[in-house]
């Protein structure tokens, strides 16, 4: 389907277009863990996305892009009752913080894996985001060189589909 981010260990098709990406460590799992540093199989959904106002001008993303603020997190503990929900500092439990010191998390894509109604150790925070380097493995999220993020983000809507293979 032209209109669904199809990912594989080989890349993504999107938009009849070939992107490099990359996954996670752990490659591609039907059994994703907290954790496991790998990509969950399956069909997900593009749920949200959050920017760096500081870094990105809003203009450039679709009207439901949402700021990334200073004390805006992502919980991965699977002892908090807001596991692998966004968060705001303080926050007592385990998160991952949104805005970083390095350009990872300047645009995110915030899928529907282990979301909304979250089951604690499945795996949190699975997002689309820009990459360290070149396929660089992520922690189980997919990841982008910018320009080409930044070239999806353009295309998707709430609901695209994401399928990992």
């Amino acid at each position: 389907m032209n209109g669904e981010l199809r990912v594989t260990r080989w890349g993504c098709r999107f938009h009849g277009r070939h992107l490099p990406c990359a996954i996670g460590r752990g490659g591609i799992t039907g059994d994703k863990r907290e954790g496991d540093g790998a990509s969950p199989r399956g069909t997900h959904r593009i749920m949200g996305m959050m920017f760096r106002p500081d870094r990105l001008p809003a203009s450039a993303l679709p009207l439901w892009a949402r700021p990334i603020g200073p004390a805006d997190l992502w919980s991965d503990d699977p002892g908090d009752p807001c596991y692998n929900h966004l968060v705001r500092a303080p926050h007592g439990h385990s998160h991952e913080r949104l805005r970083r010191g390095d350009p990872m998390y300047d645009l995110v894509l915030v899928t529907d894996w282990n979301w909304p109604e979250a089951q604690p150790g499945a795996g949190s925070a699975i997002f689309v985001h820009q990459w360290r380097r070149p396929r660089y493995p992520t922690a189980g999220c997919v990841a982008f060189r910018r320009d080409h993020l930044l070239w999806v983000a353009a295309r998707v809507t709430l609901g695209t589909r994401l399928v990992i293979s």
